[in-house]
């Protein structure tokens, strides 16, 4: 964090002092969970749905925190405001105005901006100190979380930046105020609260009219929204990617070996090499929406595609591989939505064809899709016929209820009856977990990974 004193906190909050030094200086970031504090911090004591932040204020001085910033009268050091979280956006305004060195860059998409971003943080982690949010902080508080993370030496800050309402995007601009804002692609995650993709585009695309004047519009090929976005602004240069001639940076030559993309990336320096360690194809759009704003920002293409092919990335239950060999098993559990979830099965296929065994695809319920809930998850049910998924194990849903002669469909009521049928998984099959969040399938990921790594060693002692 840029270094500040209490007092010009306080002043910028218009919050009141209390047992705590007007001329203290503050140099480390703030933390909105206790457990995370530290000397030098201060804590953000935020109202939630379950817990009251301002009930943990001593637990956070008791380990290390300065001061709280908090809505309630405390008898520890803190400066008392109206609001926590628009204080804390206007600290971020602040050290956003004081960040002139540093270039901001915003990226928003249905799916995707985790892994993109983290990809960019390495490449530009070779040309200068870099900040990405931790985590998914992508919305009014992740957002000014991330940018007070910034110090004096930052070169570069990549945001986050998810909505579930248009005008989300927007404010978070007001405070980030980008140079380059980047969407990946306009879905249908989150339909049943805009209503329709048209409203998700327009929700999107608030981040494209929000950049500053001369700044950097990076823009997908993926759906019929995001190429348009920016054509009224002649102060933006667009910079558009894709897998098909005529974007600003393409994938020429793709190929899928063992579940990972292999490309050539071509970019108007030249074209070189990218051999990705991350899991599926849909990777590529990742990827090149990285060496997007990579390029925008005069990386050479030689570190762009050095990096990509070296990035190794462990998101937590995101297409996380554990291959025992006996058994593929892909632990996708994090989220889900119909383009993520129809990218998982289409990595699945491929795992299942190049080892011969019988894919496996443990699905439960996609949230958030409202009136396209049971088209969607019928549509998953077609694609995974198309693609020749053996089994698809509907988990504590039946709304995959497609009917099909080569797609066996088991529906289990719960993750208990999930294990019973996940007892006729064999050797040499490969097995894939996903749902969105809130149907708690990593536990299931959890038992399954258990059940094969202990056939597997069952096998191995056997061999012995």
């Amino acid at each position: 964090m840029i270094s500040i004193s209490v007092r010009e906190i306080a002043d910028r909050v218009k919050g009141s002092v209390h047992h705590l030094d007007l001329d203290t200086i503050i140099s480390e970031y703030p933390v909105i969970d206790s457990r995370d504090a530290k000397a030098g911090t201060f804590f953000v004591a935020i109202a939630g749905g379950n817990v009251d932040g301002a009930d943990f204020i001593e637990a956070a001085i008791s380990n290390g925190a300065t001061f709280a910033l908090t809505c309630r009268p405390s008898e520890s050091p803190s400066i008392v405001v109206a609001d926590p979280i628009a204080a804390l956006a206007e600290l971020a305004r602040f050290a956003r105005e004081r960040s002139s060195e540093c270039t901001f860059i915003g990226i928003t998409g249905s799916q995707g901006k985790t892994t993109t971003k983290e990809l960019l943080g390495s490449i530009l982690a070779t040309a200068g100190e870099t900040i990405i949010p931790a985590g998914s902080f992508n919305n009014e508080i992740g957002v000014p979380l991330t940018i007070l993370r910034c110090t004096d030496l930052t070169k570069f800050c990549v945001l986050e930046m998810g909505a579930r309402h248009e005008g989300d995007i927007a404010k978070l601009c007001e405070i980030a105020h980008p140079q380059i804002g980047a969407v990946l692609v306009v879905g249908s995650a989150h339909l049943g609260e805009f209503g329709d993709r048209a409203a998700i585009a327009r929700a999107k695309g608030e981040l494209i009219e929000n950049i500053a004047p001369g700044g950097v519009a990076i823009l997908g090929s993926y759906d019929e929204f995001t190429p348009l976005m920016g054509q009224s602004r002649s102060d933006l240069t667009r910079i558009t990617f894709g897998e098909s001639v005529g974007y600003t940076v393409r994938a020429a030559d793709s190929e899928i070996r063992e579940g990972r993309a292999h490309f050539d990336l071509v970019t108007p320096a030249g074209r070189a090499a990218v051999s990705l360690r991350l899991l599926g194809a849909h990777q590529i759009s990742n990827a090149l929406a990285a060496a997007s704003i990579a390029t925008s920002l005069g990386i050479s293409l030689e570190t762009i595609a050095a990096t990509l092919s070296t990035a190794d990335l462990s998101s937590k239950w995101r297409m996380e591989l554990h291959d025992l060999g006996d058994f593929v098993i892909i632990n996708d559990s994090y989220n889900a939505n119909p383009e993520s979830t129809a990218a998982a099965l289409k990595t699945l296929a491929l795992f299942a064809q190049e080892r011969g065994g019988a894919s496996w695809a443990f699905l439960g319920k996609m949230h958030e899709l409202g009136e396209s809930e049971a088209q969607s998850h019928q549509e998953i049910g077609r694609l995974a016929i198309e693609l020749g998924i053996d089994h698809l194990v509907g988990v504590g849903t039946d709304l995959y209820n497609v009917i099909s002669e080569s797609l066996t469909i088991h529906r289990a009521s719960d993750i208990d009856a999930a294990m019973q049928i996940a007892e006729n998984i064999e050797p040499g099959d490969s097995v894939l977990i996903k749902a969105s969040r809130a149907e708690k399938l990593n536990l299931l990921a959890e038992r399954i990974l258990a059940a094969c790594s202990a056939r597997t060693t069952l096998t191995l002692e056997g061999k012995e």
